[in-house]
């Protein structure tokens, strides 16, 4: 198994979990609180990371920006997913459409890039679009006989 994948199952696996444990918070405390411990952990993680990989410094100021705005995008993204459980949204719903936002970033690739998509490619996001729209859709709830 090449590395890359190896990485990108972990990263599902850890993000399929994160979900979960994201609703089981929003259910006990507010989102606020939820996310200043996501953010503490965050923390944590960065501290370790330090420690074992000894970054470059020297670099470029658009680097740095354009590593400052993803973090406070990630972050800002983080912090409206907890909104979103915490405002009874259900894990299943919320977490599947949030997880669809490699479309955006097709899209600004395709647009701000310059990149270009095969027609499976395209179908592809065509389908997700379609399962971001399904999904989205509540249905009536069944009454009890």
């Amino acid at each position: 198994m090449h590395a890359w994948l190896a990485f990108a199952i972990l990263a599902l696996t850890l993000w399929g979990v994160t979900g979960v444990t994201q609703k089981l918070s929003t259910n006990r405390i507010s989102s606020e609180r939820s996310f200043l411990w996501f953010c503490w952990a965050m923390v944590a993680l960065s501290a370790s990371v330090l420690l074992v990989a000894h970054p470059h410094w020297e670099l470029g100021t658009v680097v740095v920006l354009c590593s400052i705005a993803g973090g406070a995008l990630n972050g800002l993204g983080a912090w409206t997913s907890f909104r979103a459980l915490e405002s009874g949204g259900k894990a299943s719903i919320v977490i599947s459409l949030i997880s669809l936002y490699p479309l955006l970033t097709v899209i600004l690739a395709v647009l701000l890039l310059g990149e270009r998509l095969t027609w499976m490619q395209s179908a592809g996001a065509c389908t997700a679009i379609t399962a971001a729209i399904l999904l989205s859709l509540e249905g009536e709830p069944k009454k009890a006989a």
